[in-house]
C-alpha cells in the first residue's frame, strides 16, 4: 500500500478523456442502468483515474531498481529511484570522491535521468536525513477527488462532454447520459398519447413521470429507463418542446407555446447599427450596465449573487410585456441545460398572482408579462423589482406602485404622419419611475407610424435629440434620456447610441454625459 500519494501539479489540466476512460464509463452506466448527468459521471471519471494512478505508482514502487539511500555506495551504470522526487529513476553515470572536511569521505555520484537531465548525489555517507526518513509516497487521502472536482471539474466535464458527443453508442436528454443499446423502444401509438395528454393540459407543461402515468405507458421496466427512453423519443419528434429549468424535464406541446416565444417580438428586434464600441467612455460603459439592457455586450457576467435587482422599463419591453434578461439579472430567472425556451412562473410580490411566463435565452427577454403591466398601468421609465422567489421554478416581480396621483412628466405627442414631439405635461401616475427615462405615452398604437417609416438610426437620432432638447430648459440632452427617447421609436442597445454621442460631430459634450447639438445640427 502506498502512502502519500500525489500527482504532477499539472496533471489533471493536461489530462484528456481516452478511449479506455470513455469505455468505463459505458460500463458504469451499463451497470447501472441509470442516466447520470456529466457533473456525476466527471467525478466517477475523477476516482478511476486517481485509483489508476495508484495502482500504477504501486506497480512502479515493487518494480523499482534501488531506492537511493544516501548512505549506500553505488556504482555506474546501476540503476535508482528517487522517492523524493516523486519516484523518478535514473542511471548511475559516474561516481567520484567528494571532498567536505565537515562529513568526512563520501562520494559524488552523477546520475542520468529520463528527461535529459543529469543531478549530482552524494553517497556512501553515514549520517544523513534520508537514511532515516520512510520510504513513502502520495496517498489516497492527499489525492482527493473531492478537491479535484472543485478545482478542475468544470474543465474536465467540456472534455468529458466532448468525448461524449463523438461517440454514438450514448445518448443525452437535458443534461443527462445514457447508452443507446439500453433504451426501450416508444412507437408512435405511445406518442400519440402523449400528445392527447399534453393537449389536454391546454399548454401547460408536464413532467415525463405525469406523462408516463396519464398516457398509461407500460412500466414494468427500470422507471428511470423508462422515462428516459421516453425523454428520448420526445426529443426526436417536433410535435413536442422541453421547456424545464436546470434539474427539472418538462414537456409541452410547440403549437400550444406562445408565438413570441417562439419569435422575437417586433417591439424587439433589433436592426444592427454598426458603430466603434471602443469610442465608448468608461462613464459610458458603467451606464450601459445600469441600464440592464439585454442587447448590450457588458463584457464578463456578474458574479455576485444577487438575491434581487430593480429595472427600469423602456417602452419595446412595455410593449412586448416582456423583462430584459441582462447581465445584472440573469442569475435571477431559471436557465437550462439545452432548451432555449424555459417555462417558470412569475409571482406578483404584493397580491401573490401567478403569472405563467416564458424565459427566452437566446434572444434574452422573459416574456408573459403584457396584462400584468396593464393591469398597474405601468409606463415606460417606471420601476419593476425583480426576486429570487422561494420555490424553484418562481420568480417574484413587484411594480414599484404608489397612490395614484397626476405629476409633470415628458410625454410624446404623436401627428398622423409619423412626427412626434416632447411636451412636459400633466399626467396619471401609478408607479415610481426614472426621472430621466419616463416618457408617458397616451397611446401605443400612435408610436406604430413611426416605427412603420424605418427612417434611418442617423435621421432618428437626430430627429430625437432635436425634440428632447426643445424640452429641456438647458438645451441639451442626457445619453441616458436620448436612450429611452431612442427606444420609443427603434430598438435600440446603448453602445450605438454613446459611440455616435462620442464620433458624430454633430453632438458636443458638456459634461456628466450631458450632450448639446452643435450649431447647424439642430434644424
Amino acid at each position: 500500500m502506498i502512502d502519500n500519494f500525489t500527482l504532477p501539479s499539472d496533471y489533471w489540466t493536461k489530462l484528456d478523456a481516452t478511449t479506455q476512460d470513455v469505455e468505463n464509463l459505458h460500463t458504469i452506466l451499463f451497470e447501472r442502468e441509470t442516466p447520470l448527468t456529466i457533473s456525476e459521471l466527471t467525478r466517477e471519471f475523477i476516482e478511476a483515474r486517481i485509483q489508476q494512478e495508484r495502482r500504477s505508482a504501486e506497480g512502479s514502487q515493487k518494480a523499482a531498481a534501488k531506492v537511493f539511500l544516501p548512505k549506500e555506495k553505488y556504482a555506474a551504470g546501476e540503476e535508482l529511484v528517487f522517492p523524493a522526487l516523486n519516484w523518478q529513476r535514473g542511471n548511475v553515470a559516474s561516481v567520484r570522491a567528494g571532498t567536505n572536511e565537515a562529513v568526512g569521505a563520501f562520494d559524488v555520484i552523477a546520475v542520468n535521468f529520463d528527461d535529459n537531465v543529469q543531478r549530482l548525489f552524494a553517497a556512501d555517507l553515514a549520517h544523513h536525513a534520508l537514511n532515516d526518513a520512510p520510504v513513502e509516497m502520495p496517498g489516497a487521502d492527499d489525492v482527493n477527488a473531492d478537491s479535484v472536482f472543485a478545482e478542475y471539474g468544470a474543465a474536465l466535464e467540456k472534455k468529458i462532454e466532448s468525448a461524449f458527443a463523438a461517440d454514438e453508442g450514448l445518448v443525452k436528454i437535458a443534461g443527462y447520459w445514457f447508452p443507446r443499446a439500453l433504451l426501450v423502444d416508444i412507437h408512435e401509438g405511445q406518442l400519440n398519447l402523449v400528445e392527447a395528454v399534453l393537449d389536454m393540459a391546454g399548454g401547460e407543461p408536464m413532467t415525463t413521470a405525469q406523462l408516463i402515468q396519464e398516457a398509461e405507458l407500460p412500466t414494468n421496466e427500470n422507471p428511470k429507463l423508462i422515462e428516459f427512453s421516453l425523454n428520448y423519443a420526445l426529443q426526436f419528434d417536433k410535435r413536442f418542446d422541453e421547456v424545464g429549468p436546470v434539474g427539472q424535464i418538462l414537456w409541452c406541446l410547440r403549437r400550444l407555446e406562445p408565438d413570441f416565444v417562439r419569435e422575437v417580438p417586433p417591439p424587439l428586434r433589433y436592426v444592427e447599427v454598426p458603430h466603434d464600441r471602443s469610442a465608448l467612455t468608461p462613464e459610458m460603459l458603467a451606464l450601459e450596465t445600469q441600464l440592464d439592457d439585454e442587447l448590450a455586450e457588458s463584457g464578463a457576467a456578474d458574479n455576485a449573487e444577487n438575491s434581487s435587482a430593480t429595472i427600469v422599463l423602456i417602452y419595446p419591453h412595455l410593449r412586448a410585456g416582456t423583462l430584459p434578461v441582462s447581465q445584472r439579472t440573469r442569475k435571477l430567472f431559471p436557465t437550462a441545460n439545452e432548451t432555449p425556451r424555459v417555462r417558470f412562473t412569475l409571482v406578483d410580490g404584493k397580491t401573490g398572482q401567478r403569472i405563467p411566463a416564458w424565459v427566452v435565452l437566446e434572444h434574452g427577454y422573459v416574456f408573459g408579462l403584457r396584462e400584468w403591466y396593464k393591469a398597474h398601468q405601468l409606463i415606460p421609465g417606471s420601476l419593476v423589482e425583480i426576486r429570487k422567489g422561494e420555490n424553484a421554478g418562481e420568480v417574484i416581480v413587484e411594480a414599484k406602485t404608489q397612490r395614484a396621483s397626476k405629476d409633470w412628466v415628458r410625454t410624446v405627442m404623436v401627428g398622423s404622419d409619423g412626427g412626434f414631439v416632447f411636451a412636459t405635461l400633466r399626467q396619471p401616475i401609478t408607479a415610481e419611475f426614472n426621472d430621466r427615462m419616463v416618457v408617458h405615452v397616451p397611446d401605443f398604437k400612435a408610436l406604430d407610424p413611426v416605427w412603420e417609416k424605418k427612417r434611418s438610426f442617423d435621421e432618428l437620432l437626430l430627429l430625437v435629440a432635436r425634440e428632447l432638447t426643445k424640452s429641456n430648459p438647458q438645451g441639451h440632452v442626457h445619453a441616458q434620456e436620448l436612450y429611452a427617447g431612442m427606444n420609443l421609436v427603434r430598438r435600440v442597445p446603448p453602445a450605438p447610441i454613446f459611440a455616435a454621442l462620442a464620433t458624430n460631430p454633430a453632438f458636443k459634450h458638456v459634461g456628466d454625459l450631458h450632450f448639446r447639438l452643435s450649431e447647424g445640427s439642430d434644424g
